[in-house]
Parts: C-alpha cells; structure tokens; sequence
C-alpha cells in the first residue's frame, strides 16, 4: 500500500465534501482530469459507479470504478475495474485541523499483472514513483483550495 498525508486546517466535513466529489477531481489531480457518476448516481454513496477521465502527456484512457467506503467526515474510497486498484481518503481530526491521507492499494486478481504492465514504460519508467508523487501533489492542491479563505 502506498499513503501520504498533509494536515489541513479545515473541518472533516469540509475535507470529505472535496475528496468525495469525483466530478472536480481534475481541479487537484496531476493525471485524473474529472469524473462522472453513473448508472443512476448522483453522489458518494457505496456501490455507486463512476467514470474517471484521466490524461498523461498525449494517452488519454477512461477507468470504469465503485464507491466501496463514504462515511461523511472520516472516509471515501472506490475500486478501480481496469487496474485492481483500490484508492481512498482518509480523514482524521488532528490538533491544528484535519489529517487528510490519500492511499492507494492494489487487490484483486490483476494486482500482479497491473504491477508488471507498470514497468513498460508506456506511462513512464517509473510508474509506482510518479503515482505517489501525483498522490502527494494531489493533496497539496486540495489543500491550498480548502485554506483558500
């Protein structure tokens, strides 16, 4: 599993209402250029699906995904179909706001493959290294946006 965290001086519920609205992903994500909710959905409820559009140099792909875990103020995480990815947020309340910990695991019965197609160098040499780069400049971004006062 790879995870990084930023303390922001927000409230959980503030936190979650950003990292849980797939559709302004874009807005923070290096790659991930927005989302849409699917097949019904209209919001961050389990079981809900999404499309996620993402974008790195000139490949452009789509990623077809599952809400898995929405707890207002504490939690949001979602399965990705293609790559046996699971990503999430965790939120905590710390002295000074509000711990926000992006992470991203890889289950399922194509975690092996997704792991050996990482090191082809289609997305880059460094896959692994530039996804928790993203990860850490993701969070800095949301951060920035939620201190905006």
């Amino acid at each position: 599993m790879d995870e990084t965290s930023v303390v922001v001086d927000a409230t959980p519920d503030e936190v979650w209402a950003l990292v849980s609205d797939i559709t302004r992903m874009g807005e923070w994500s290096p790659e991930c250029t927005g989302g849409a909710w699917r097949r019904g959905a209209t919001g961050p409820e389990p079981g809900a699906r999404f499309v996620g559009y993402n974008r790195h140099g000139r490949i452009r792909w789509r990623t077809h995904c599952r809400v898995i875990e929405s707890v207002p103020g504490k939690a949001f995480a979602f399965s990705v179909l293609e790559s046996a990815m699971t990503w999430g947020f965790r939120i905590e309340p710390v002295e000074g706001g509000t711990q926000l910990t992006e992470w991203r695991e890889r289950t399922g019965a194509l975690a092996v493959p997704a792991k050996l197609f990482a090191g082809t160098g289609l997305l880059g040499r460094d896959r692994e290294g530039m996804m928790v780069d993203g990860m850490a400049r993701t969070l800095e971004r949301m951060k920035a946006r939620l201190e905006e006062r």
